[in-house]
């Protein structure tokens, strides 16, 4: 082979290295391991690409490509009416994880918002089965039912709803004075309850006090003097001196026994 050949040939086959390369290189695409590639090939799909390195037939075929991951669709403030027909406002949260790429890409067109639409018709029908109270007291319960109607509707998409919670409910002014004074009358109710309790306790360690004393009168002594001594701790300039019952009866008693002998004695007249 003479040299001007061997060049040709060279020349040749960097032309057909570098025809491949123009023809293959867009066809070359990589994956990443959270993705995955909707191949169409001719407008019919034929095909899921898995993560790493995959072929697309240059003109022939293309793709669309999805997250895997858990993605968030904020549900914008609605207003709908309780059960007991109290108008709130809420707004939800969804997480949502595509589970089959193709009908998510075949079976909708926008899977973002057709979740969101789903969320708000079904935000509204479980509001509207629940009055206020079960609304802001069993949230978790209510985020259930929630994810229940939004995964049954978005099941034929591909779409898996994995847990929804509603951000923020809010009532009319008039409705939280009327909670705010509820609340103040129950705490109120709760007080007086209390005293109560304490009151009829009381009065039930003063009866056992009082039978206590009875049974043995020198304890009603220790506690006159146990009360001087508190008197005299506090430093004060007045002292009490309490005396025994016995002496107060003794001294009525001779009272009367003097008044009795006057009335007795003679007129001297």
């Amino acid at each position: 082979m003479s040299e001007q050949h061997f060049y040709g040939w060279l020349i040749s086959l960097f032309g057909i290295a570098f025809l491949l390369l123009l023809i293959l290189g867009p066809s070359v695409r990589i994956c990443n391991q959270y993705e995955r590639a909707v191949v169409f090939r001719l407008g019919r799909y034929v095909r899921t690409a898995s993560p790493g390195l995959y072929l697309l037939i240059p003109y022939l075929e293309w793709q669309v490509r999805l997250d895997m991951r858990t993605l968030t669709d904020q549900v914008e403030q609605q207003e709908t009416i309780t059960r007991d027909n109290v108008p709130i406002k809420i707004n939800a949260v969804i997480w949502r994880r595509v589970v089959d790429p193709a009908k998510a890409v075949i079976e909708v067109r926008d899977v973002s918002n057709s979740v969101i639409q789903v969320a708000v018709t079904a935000l509204r029908n479980v509001i509207g089965r629940h009055s206020l109270d079960e609304v802001l007291k069993d949230q978790e319960t209510i985020g259930v039912a929630l994810r229940t109607a939004i995964d049954l509707a978005t099941e034929p998409w591909g779409v898996k709803v994995e847990r929804v919670e509603m951000k923020n409910v809010e009532i009319p002014e008039s409705m939280q004075r009327a909670m705010a004074q509820e609340a103040e009358a129950l705490r109120e109710k709760r007080s007086r309850l209390i005293k109560a309790e304490a009151e009829v306790e009381a009065a039930g360690l003063l009866k056992l006090a009082s039978q206590t004393i009875m049974e043995s009168p020198a304890s009603l002594e220790l506690r006159r003097m146990q009360m001087l001594t508190e008197v005299g701790a506090e430093q004060n300039t007045m002292t009490i001196v309490m005396m025994p019952s016995e002496f107060v009866s003794m001294a009525q008693a001779i009272s009367d026994v003097a008044r009795s002998g006057i009335k007795k004695q003679p007129d001297p007249s």
